[in-house]
């Protein structure tokens, strides 16, 4: 038998005890969930390990389809041959669960977009490889706005690439045809938002203003102007 290693062995402590507090109190929401899915949200969202969507939006299972990759980012629509999963994933989402929203959530500190900012990866060894380089060059024409605007090794510059990123995300989404219709034909909306973790506020985007405000300020305005609001704040 293999021996088991402490990680693994924190693994399967959390793993009781979601057999405990998460499944038995859930037993009817599994048995629904047995037969099928149909979340109304999706988010995309980082990998980075302090920023689980489920968390902080306090969902239970079943209730968004998340994707997370480094930075958050949508490639742009392209038909060419390979393995796309974000856009797979995106496809899945609007065409065959039909979601409602698409959300895109950016996060402080976030290293994919320092790594964007500072091009510290570029042209780095890493053996067989290079792919973050290469993910992460989805963001060189914001990172050069953002570092003419803001220089390249402050907290503020690295704010401000982690806002475009969540705006590059949107406009690439908007390059999807099938998104783009049912954006126009009101059947499905984009959002843009970005956890700050160093004080867990989230900041939902206007996009007519191009501001993020506090979840709680947008929260009130959404419920002012919306009778359906599918964004959990």
């Amino acid at each position: 038998m293999t021996s088991k290693t402490p990680e693994l062995i924190e693994l399967l402590d959390g793993y009781h005890r979601f057999r405990e507090h998460g499944w038995e109190p859930e037993r009817e929401r599994w048995a629904q969930l047995k037969e099928g899915q149909q979340p109304r949200v999706m988010v995309i969202a980082c990998s980075d390990s302090r920023v689980d969507p489920a968390q902080i939006f306090d969902v239970s299972p079943g209730e968004i389809f998340v994707v997370r990759n480094v930075a958050a980012l949508v490639p742009p629509f392209e038909t060419t041959p390979g393995h796309h999963g974000v856009s797979s994933a995106l496809e899945f989402a609007v065409q065959f669960l039909k979601v409602k929203e698409v959300l895109v959530m950016g996060h402080g500190m976030c290293g994919g977009c320092n790594a964007a900012l500072t091009q510290a990866m570029r042209g780095a060894d890493f053996g067989e490889g290079g792919f973050v380089a290469d993910w992460i060059s989805l963001l060189d024409e914001a990172r050069d706005r953002v570092a003419e605007k803001f220089g390249t090794d402050t907290r503020e510059a690295g704010r401000a690439m982690e806002l475009e990123a969540v705006k590059v995300s949107l406009a690439n989404l908007r390059t999807f045809p099938y998104v783009r219709e049912k954006e126009d034909q009101g059947a499905l909306k984009l959002r843009g938002a970005f956890f700050a973790i160093s004080d867990g506020v989230l900041h939902v985007l206007d996009e007519e203003t191009g501001e993020f405000s506090p979840a709680s300020v947008s929260y009130t305005h959404l419920r002012a102007h919306e009778t359906d609001s599918y964004l959990v704040c």
